[in-house]
């Protein structure tokens, strides 16, 4: 697999970011719980703390009452009380014990002489901060004392540790200056939780990783896929094959593009359609003229000097199918001139006057068919644009609307107003366009079956030349038709100048 390929450079970004992703939660969670963990070891060092404080006062009071009943002396007394811690240690002090703590107590006998540690249990009760300790003589609560452990996020590979957290409880014991007693816990249970989610974690970490792989790797899979099917789609049409289409189940934006290539080749295979069409239809009408054009030019060199009607009836053919061969190449260039004009006039201009003008020139173009031309209603009706690319458009309908309007038969060019643009109908009476043909009548070179059949001289270039200077005002054409009653072109041109 090649780096510079999508699919690799998709599966590095994915890989990464599901490591990413897994691990950050993985190490999140971890780290909530070695929080949660570290919140119940400080509550149950607290808890033991004050335990021990007050059961100490209960079992020093008890052992001085006892002492004093028995008639000791001050300094009998006091060593009977720490004989008593001791001998027995209470059951708080039992229960620290059992969770791996240590009790001590330090006492300063007179003003100004050193602590001493009196009494102590535990495997660390000798332990303990000397400068804490020594706050906790003249302080009126305890202190307390969590020494930095290791960081939480070290438990997720090695031991967990939690820590040592301590308390210095002050007390007043008769007989002293002042007593501290020192309380340790060691959070083993806590620290024997976190090494036993350890493995599950990674395990599920691990799990979701390979989970999160997968899936991603599946999706890219269906997509590059689908973009293999795009490429050798464009492969077939850029060597001339269009029967081939992509697949477009589903509501995917993949899918959806697939429909869109699909219509694209739609039209790239009726139009290769129609153009080989337009070549057939062309080489035909060409190729009549010219072997008329040639026969007539035989006639000329064998009789045309000995017979002078022989010799007009022959130019007069070569004339006339010269004029039709002009008429194809001058519908070319129109067509390219009118894609080529970049920069369309935006002048005021009376939409009514010009379709007046295009009717007058038809009537006088047609004038041995007998038709009836109706135009716009009297008065000015402004809008902005290029009068006379509006006028060549125009034309060309009304031109046609004429062609294929049997003698006798009308035509007509209205115009209203809606809203902010002008809408021109261009109506006939003639032959009609069958409705299978509506959809192609303004692509290029499409001719129907009756147009074939009128005879008209036309090429199919005409209504394109039409449509393309309609959608460069800002405007749009649209046309409806019925067989045997006549066709009706609508041009919606906007008022205002537009770009």
């Amino acid at each position: 697999m090649r780096f510079k390929t999508i699919r690799s450079r998709v599966a590095i970004v994915v890989t990464l970011f599901a490591v990413v992703l897994v691990g950050t939660i993985a190490v999140g969670t971890y780290a909530l719980v070695a929080r949660g963990m570290q919140a119940a070891a400080i509550e149950t060092a607290g808890r033991l703390a004050d335990a021990a404080a007050r059961v100490t006062r209960t079992t020093l009071d008890t052992a001085r009452e006892r002492a004093e009943s028995a008639g000791m002396g001050p300094d009998a007394v006091q060593e009977a009380m720490l004989a008593a811690m001791v001998e027995e240690p209470p059951a708080p002090f039992a229960e620290g014990l059992a969770y791996e703590g240590s009790f001590s107590l330090h006492v300063i006998q007179q003003q100004g002489d050193e602590p001493v540690m009196v009494w102590g249990v535990g495997e660390s009760h000798e332990a303990g901060d000397e400068t804490l300790r020594a706050q906790a003589f003249t302080s009126d609560g305890p202190v307390t004392d969590f020494p930095g452990a290791q960081p939480l996020i070290r438990g997720m590979f090695v031991r967990a540790d939690l820590g040592v957290y301590s308390y210095y409880v002050p007390l007043e014991l008769p007989g002293v200056h002042a007593a501290v007693l020192d309380v340790s816990y060691m959070p083993r249970d806590q620290e024997a939780i976190l090494d036993a989610t350890r493995l599950p974690m990674m395990v599920l970490g691990l799990v979701a990783l390979a989970g999160s792989l997968l899936a991603a790797m599946g999706t890219t899979r269906w997509a590059i896929s689908l973009i293999d099917d795009l490429r050798r789609t464009a492969d077939s049409v850029d060597v001339g094959v269009l029967d081939v289409r992509l697949p477009e189940e589903g509501g995917t934006e993949v899918a959806d593009l697939a429909r869109s290539l699909n219509r694209l080749i739609d039209g790239l295979q009726r139009r290769n359609e129609v153009q080989a069409r337009f070549i057939a239809d062309a080489s035909h009408e060409l190729a009549t003229p010219v072997a008329g054009i040639r026969g007539y030019v035989n006639i000329l060199r064998a009789w045309g000097a000995e017979d002078p009607a022989l010799q007009e009836e022959a130019v007069s053919a070569i004339d006339r199918e010269s004029r039709r061969m002009a008429r194809l190449c001058s519908d070319l260039l129109s067509l390219i001139r009118s894609e080529e004009q970049v920069e369309y006039r935006q002048i005021r201009y009376d939409i009514n006057a010009v379709c007046r003008e295009v009717l007058a020139n038809a009537a006088t173009r047609y004038l041995s068919k007998e038709l009836r031309f109706t135009g716009p209603r009297e008065g000015p009706l402004w809008l902005h644009g290029d009068p006379d690319r509006i006028e060549e458009a125009l034309g060309i309908l009304v031109d046609n609307a004429c062609k294929y309007t049997p003698d006798g038969g009308s035509v007509s060019v209205t115009t209203r107003r809606s809203r902010d643009r002008v809408v021109v109908d261009v109506t006939d009476t003639g032959v009609g366009i069958p409705e299978e043909d509506l959809p192609n009548v303004f692509e290029r070179f499409y001719r129907s079956d009756i147009s074939r059949s009128q005879e008209t001289g036309g090429f199919g270039l005409g209504l394109a030349i039409a449509k393309h200077i309609v959608d460069v005002s800002g405007g749009t054409i649209s046309v409806r038709s019925t067989v045997g009653s006549g066709t009706t072109f609508e041009i919606s041109l906007p008022r205002q100048r537009v770009r």
